[in-house]
């Protein structure tokens, strides 16, 4: 299948036709052309994403000063929490639609916002199911709120509470964010419902893979490896990988069945990183990654990693010795490192990124964009953060 030639004419706001009022193709886009039309490269782009979050944040901060000062406050950490990271998912909505020969990029902004907005969200939420204050080194927005009822002289039950409850609140806050920028940027695309779909369908895989992840942990069920790299893809590929890159291309103009099938090569590369993080996650060095290598293992984490070694006597008993406090997560690693496991994962991510790359070679995509997917595909197999 060559995805070069199958861009629809449903651009947004002008529909763009051939002399003949055909749909155009990829390379005959410069007919007519909107507002935003001269392409731009990433450094641009990422600074037009930047401007879109600013812009909703502002609004919604001017909009906060009606209801009380303290709603105004938390939406300047809400707006702090989009900062920083490694911009993946507006990226791939970027190459997609530029590969394709998108023209709005006020719209294409937009859409990459929603989703950096939708990263955030879940991460806030993901911070709460985790029980964490602290993600990369950092504190985290609820960090702040507890902090500031310790202060008050709060037990520190109730000072982990209000923490958890203010990242409740503005995870959901940034979801309806996520959701009201996609809007804004398919208003009167032709494939709006579609492209919006890619939205919800992110939310619905990840809120899936995250309740699979908590019974995972709990022992409810025994998953296998299959049943841990599905939760691992619903959890994090789908909105990370496979939905970016299809929103892209069906916000040019590529065609649904096309646009799925870019998002296949997303979920190879999306289960691939998530397998390198589970790696990471309990062989990488804690000053590098802003993790502890101690917390998957300690709390009972299906992982790649721990999934391989279930079954073996000797995992058990270190996995269990450790949790008693009478081993180390050192002499964990080591079984694990004997067992193969961490080999085990490398390579499947190893062969993970090729299957994506072979499916984008068969998809004939334009070259910048197989170029481009490459080189992520090399950050998330050498990625030490």
């Amino acid at each position: 299948m060559s995805l070069a030639h199958d861009r629809q004419s449903t651009h947004r706001r002008e529909p763009l036709l051939d002399d003949g009022n055909k749909p155009f193709e990829h390379q005959a886009n410069a007919t007519r052309e909107p507002a935003h039309a001269t392409p731009v490269d990433w450094a641009v782009f990422q600074d037009q994403v930047k401007t879109s979050l600013a812009e909703y944040f502002a609004a919604q901060k001017f909009a906060a000063k009606a209801y009380s000062p303290a709603f105004v406050e938390l939406w300047d950490h809400i707006a702090a929490s989009t900062s920083g990271g490694k911009w993946m998912r507006p990226k791939l909505v970027y190459l997609t639609y530029h590969a394709f020969g998108g023209q709005d990029w006020r719209a294409c902004s937009e859409l990459a916002a929603a989703y950096e907005m939708l990263h955030a969200a879940l991460l806030v939420h993901d911070d709460v199911i985790d029980r964490d204050f602290v993600r990369r080194g950092s504190a985290t927005l609820g960090a702040t709120y507890r902090d500031a009822a310790t202060a008050q002289g709060h037990a520190r039950e109730v000072a982990d509470h209000a923490g958890y409850s203010a990242a409740i609140i503005a995870g959901d806050l940034l979801l309806t964010g996520s959701l009201r920028l996609a809007t804004s940027a398919t208003a009167g695309h032709a494939q709006a419902g579609a492209i919006l779909a890619t939205v919800h369908e992110a939310i619905f895989a990840s809120a899936a893979g995250e309740l699979d992840d908590l019974l995972f942990s709990l022992g409810r069920v025994s998953p296998g490896l299959g049943d841990v790299l599905n939760m691992e893809r619903l959890k994090t590929a789908v909105y990370s990988f496979e939905m970016p890159l299809r929103a892209g291309a069906l916000l040019a103009g590529v065609g649904q069945e096309s646009a799925d099938a870019l998002a296949a090569v997303g979920r190879d590369i999306g289960v691939a990183y998530q397998v390198v993080d589970d790696v990471l996650g309990t062989f990488g060095q804690e000053s590098v990654t802003g993790k502890s290598v101690e917390s998957d293992l300690r709390e009972g984490k299906r992982t790649i990693l721990t999934t391989f070694a279930q079954g073996s006597g000797e995992f058990a008993e270190a996995l269990t010795a450790f949790r008693d406090g009478r081993a180390e997560v050192d002499d964990v690693r080591a079984v694990l490192q004997e067992l193969g496991a961490k080999e085990y994962a490398l390579n499947l991510a190893q062969s993970l990124v090729s299957d994506a790359l072979g499916k984008a070679q068969q998809l004939d995509v334009p070259e910048f964009l197989y170029l481009e997917l490459a080189q992520i595909c090399d950050y998330v197999l050498a990625r030490r953060n």
